[in-house]
């Protein structure tokens, strides 16, 4: 059994108060949203993490400061995206959700992606699913609109604004590729870049292969992921 399978259900059984926490939100420093929802989902994560791992270091997104990490001083590494979405959670969408990437010293070692309204989970041992044949094109919602008139012609694209939820789309074949040119931060990408990984996708890090390695925090990455 994946080791993150059993926060799957804590995730569940936390569900309806989270929802109840939509309406809490403020601005950050860089304009963007934070709830209370990402509040306690940032800490239910980290204390399922704390408890069953016995040497661990957590970076998540709404705790992390600056600098980079020392993947040596621990076991093992996790990186957390309690809410993905912000904007869509407390907009009221369902299209939020939640990232964990667990790194054992330097080599990846699980990873769960979680949309809880649209009860749809993949961990990473158990990549089983229906795979469909989409002509989609998944893009960033970073894009500014100077870079969406200039995109290339005769493709279907979507712009959902929740990273999570395109990785989930591209790793079942929802979407035939999804891409950031623009740049995002690790924890809004490491779980479904191994996943893909480990799925045999092609997979770009800054227009080279990915191999599953970690990716520092303090850093912004282009990625691409292709059926």
């Amino acid at each position: 059994m994946n080791i993150l399978t059993p926060l799957i259900s804590e995730i569940k059984a936390n569900l309806e108060m989270v929802l109840t926490l939509r309406n809490t939100k403020k601005k950050k420093a860089d304009d963007s949203y934070v709830s209370e929802g990402d509040m306690l989902l940032d800490s239910i994560c980290s204390n399922y993490i704390n408890k069953t791992y016995s040497s661990v270091q957590i970076i998540t997104e709404e705790s992390y400061s600056s600098g980079d990490v020392n993947l040596a001083a621990y076991d093992y590494t996790a990186v957390v995206d309690p809410i993905d979405g912000t904007e869509n959670f407390v907009s009221g969408l369902m299209e939020w959700g939640i990232g964990v990437c667990i790194y054992k010293g330097t080599l990846f070692h699980e990873a769960l992606i979680a949309l809880p309204e649209l009860n749809h989970y993949l961990l990473s041992d158990a990549l089983v699913f229906e795979k469909f044949d989409s002509r989609i094109y998944g893009i960033s919602s970073s894009l500014s609109k100077q870079d969406l008139l200039n995109l290339e012609e005769g493709f279907e694209y979507r712009i959902i604004g929740c990273c999570m939820y395109n990785m989930f789309c591209v790793l079942t074949g929802r979407y035939k590729m999804f891409q950031n040119p623009k740049g995002a931060r690790s924890w809004d990408i490491l779980p479904g870049l191994n996943m893909a990984n480990k799925l045999g996708l092609d997979v770009k890090v800054n227009n080279k292969k990915y191999n599953g390695e970690f990716l520092q925090p303090a850093e912004k990455y282009r990625f691409k992921i292709s059926n």
